[in-house]
This record gives structure tokens, C-alpha cells and sequence, in this order.
């Protein structure tokens, strides 16, 4: 799914007043209308951004996890001085009605200039698109469950947190995530699913490849099959090589149907019918239906892709940004979207 995610947030925001920053001076998230947190997890420091209402910082407010897709990317990325939307979903137009946070990836800077990042606007090796060590050993399934418990478990303390409304959502490998923490009992209020495969990554990855072979390219199938046979043979190495590790690769392929279907809070599975995962979205509403599960709410995208964009002539329409309709319907969902005053 990291290629799947790589336009997951590309949407430049006008800057707003007193953004631009001196030649000297590294932007931080303040620049940028974030409060920064610093939350310990073990030994670990876990940077933490959140995003709230204009003069409600320190308002009782609900709160809403947007947990980042697989790639390791700085949450704040610049170009020419002007940030890239750290959540997609968001329009200039949005107003917040609750305290969104989102959490960095271990050992990845929170703000990064794009020229400073190499392929897909990772933080790696230019040369070698390595990402750092301090990354590879914690970019796994476990850690990123148990660290972000320990994170909303920090924030539910908190005076401006509304304990009694905490969402959590993601996208791509974030809704795996997703899915595992709604499963905690107490945790969240609700989860939104976005663009996942309840059946697990391999399986993407064998679609994909299924495409890739009726396009000409006979021995991708095979290659992918051959892949998976060297993970399950080394489930636990961690390695640091452009790419996912096997330990990352297994535990991401565990069908997160499971989790999902054992939660008991409301959940938001919403897919475009072109993503590759469409088959295990649809799977899961049938087995949702067939266990009479009731707090599911299912929103598929006719004719969107994995980051629901529409296709043109048989190419991805990036002009046809639709994240904001995505958007607005889980908020809605959630009971989070604004309401006139």
C-alpha cells in the first residue's frame, strides 16, 4: 500500500499571515497553527501535532486520530515555503468543531521541504531511498498499536479533551491501525475505515499484481507469490531496505477483518469501487450482514480509486480531488462536522 498512498495530503493551503519564515529559521509546527506535544512511550519520544478551533485551544472539545498511511513521510512537508494539507479531508473553507491530532512517524522529522525528501516525499537516503534505522526498527503493526493506545490514553487525561467523544480514522495502512485500536475495550468512541482491505495487504498486492500480469507482465504473480513465501519464512526480520520489512509486511497482512468485525463500537468503512481492495470491503459487508452486525455504516465511492480520485481515459484524474466529500460524509458520521451557528 505505499504506493497506493503516495498522494494521500498533497494539497497545498494558502498560508496564512506571518507563516513565512527568515532564510535562518527552521519552521516549526506553530508556523503553522499547531500545538506540538511530546508524549513518552517506553523510552521512546512520540511527536504528537494537534490541530484545534481557532481560540478553542484549550476548549472541552471531542477529538478525532487521523492515523498517517505507510510511507515515512514528515507530517508538515513544504514547498516554496507553503505547507502541503496534513489532513486530506480538510478544506481553507472547513471549520473545526472538535481538537484533530495526528501522530509522526518514529525516528521522521515533523516539517521537511519537499527538495530535502526522495522518492514518493520520503524521508530516506536520496541515494540509497533508505529510511533511517531509528524508523525500520519500530515500522511495524504491534508497535504502532501499542503506541498509539498509550498516546490516546495521554490525551483522554487532558482538560481540553472530551474523553467521552474520541474517533479514531484512517487511511490505506493507517486503517489497519484504525481498525486494531477500535477493538480496545473503552479506547475510542468510533473508527473510520478508509480505503483498506479487510483481507490484508498480500492480498492488494496479489491483485495488483493480477492487473500487472493481464497487462503483459507474466511474471508478476509469481513474483509476488515468491515474496511472501521469504516473509513467512522470516516473519520477525526487520531489516532497513528501501521498502517494507517483513515484520511490517506480515503483521499489515493480517486480515484486519477480524478486528473489525469484533468491535463494538460504530465504525465508517468507506472504499472507492476502483481500489484494489474493493473485494474485501464488500466481503466484509456481507459478513457483517450475515453476523447481524448493526454498527456498521458502509459508503462506497463508485468510480474513485484508492485515494478517491476519478480516472480519466484510463489514468487516475488528479484534477478530481474528492477527498473533501469523503470527508464531510465520515465527519457527519461521527458527529463532528460543523453546524451553522
Amino acid at each position: 500500500m505505499r504506493i497506493l498512498g503516495l498522494f494521500l495530503g498533497l494539497v497545498l493551503l494558502k498560508a496564512a499571515p506571518g507563516m513565512a519564515q527568515a532564510a535562518t529559521t527552521r519552521p516549526q509546527p506553530a508556523d503553522f497553527g499547531f500545538r506540538h506535544l511530546v508524549v513518552m512511550f517506553g523510552r521512546d519520544s512520540v511527536q504528537v501535532l494537534v490541530q484545534s478551533p481557532p481560540g478553542r485551544e484549550q476548549a472541552r472539545l471531542p477529538l478525532l486520530l487521523w492515523v498517517q498511511g505507510s510511507l515515512p513521510r514528515p507530517l508538515i512537508m513544504l514547498e516554496a515555503g507553503r505547507p502541503f494539507g496534513v489532513f486530506p479531508f480538510l478544506t481553507k473553507q472547513t471549520k473545526l468543531s472538535c481538537h484533530l491530532v495526528v501522530i509522526g512517524k518514529p525516528g521522521i522529522p515533523l516539517v521537511a521541504d519537499v527538495r530535502d525528501l526522495g522518492a514518493s516525499q520520503s524521508f530516506v537516503d536520496k541515494a540509497t531511498q533508505i529510511p533511517p534505522l531509528y524508523y525500520c526498527q519500530r515500522n511495524y503493526l504491534d508497535y504502532y498499536l501499542r503506541r498509539n493506545e498509550a498516546v490516546l490514553r495521554f490525551l483522554k487525561k487532558q482538560p481540553w479533551v472530551d474523553a467521552r467523544s474520541v474517533t479514531v480514522a484512517g487511511h490505506s495502512e493507517g486503517s489497519t491501525i484504525a481498525a486494531g485500536l477500535a477493538t480496545v475495550p473503552g479506547l475510542v468512541s468510533r473508527a473510520a475505515y478508509l480505503s483498506g482491505n479487510p483481507l490484508g495487504r498480500m492480498l492488494t498486492n496479489v491483485v495488483e499484481a493480477r492487473q500487472d500480469e493481464a497487462a503483459g507482465d507474466s511474471a508478476a504473480v509469481a513474483q509476488m507469490f515468491g515474496y511472501w513465501r521469504e516473509v513467512v519464512a522470516d516473519p520477525a526480520r526487520m531489516d532497513c531496505t528501501p521498502g517494507d520489512h517483513n515484520r511490517a509486511t506480515f503483521g499489515f497482512s493480517a486480515a484486519p477483518l477480524v478486528a473489525l468485525l469484533q468491535a463494538k463500537v460504530p465504525v465508517f468503512v468507506g472504499y472507492g469501487t476502483l481500489d484494489r481492495g474493493v473485494v474485501g470491503n464488500d466481503y466484509l459487508q456481507l459478513q457483517a450482514m450475515e453476523q447481524h452486525k448493526n454498527n456498521f455504516t458502509f459508503r462506497a465511492y463508485p468510480g474513485r480509486e484508492h485515494n478517491f480520485f476519478s480516472t480519466k481515459d484510463g489514468r487516475v484524474n488528479y484534477d478530481d480531488y474528492f477527498w473533501p466529500k469523503v470527508g464531510e460524509d465520515f465527519l457527519r458520521w461521527a458527529g463532528l462536522w460543523p453546524t451553522a451557528r
